[in-house]
């Protein structure tokens, strides 16, 4: 949700008391969304990827280009969902590594299974929210343009921008540094 995220990032530059926030989103349409429990809902997924950063990372993300924009907001997700973050790890650069061009609805199954031996909560699961994770993934790194579509899954591995690169180094995020830039 780029286009959402940005607008979310210049409204936090703000710093919104919680009325500021939830007038902005359901009388002024902050996101020009039909259902305002829709348009709370993805702001308050937004904004806790982008509490995951400092309010340089939203001026970064609110003024700079697209490319730089994205990278950030792939940052954000990453550090917010351990899930994205394995599975960049464990599926996306192993598909590098072994000059695999694509991933598959396989791949996501077998990636659940490994998820669910170092945690047992994920077995339980249903399918349907298993489905929504893989496409909520693939949009991620669609979005990001790790993936070339969401029907191809194609890997179009990226590399990291010099200020989004210099960003998560002046953060300490190396962990994060590497697998981006590993990916």
């Amino acid at each position: 949700m780029p286009l959402e995220s940005r607008r979310i990032a210049a409204f936090l530059l703000t710093h919104p008391d919680e009325i500021t926030w939830r007038r902005a989103l359901v009388e002024d349409n902050l996101l020009q969304k039909k259902a305002p429990a829709t348009a709370l809902r993805q702001a308050q997924l937004i904004r806790k990827r982008l509490n995951t950063m400092d309010s340089a990372a939203w001026e970064m993300i609110v003024n700079r280009e697209q490319e730089v924009a994205v990278q950030l907001l792939l940052v954000a997700a990453v550090k917010h969902s351990q899930l994205l973050a394995d599975f960049i790890s464990d599926v996306y650069i192993d598909h590098q590594r072994r000059l695999n061009l694509a991933i598959t609805s396989g791949d996501w199954e077998g990636f659940l299974i490994e998820c669910a031996h170092r945690d047992s909560s994920i077995s339980k699961w249903s399918a349907s929210t298993q489905v929504k994770l893989f496409e909520v993934v693939r949009r991620i790194l669609v979005e990001a343009k790790y993936l070339e579509s969401t029907r191809s899954m194609k890997l179009t591995p990226q590399s990291l921008h010099p200020d989004v690169h210099r960003y998560l180094t002046s953060h300490g995020d190396s962990t994060l540094l590497e697998r981006l830039e590993r990916a």
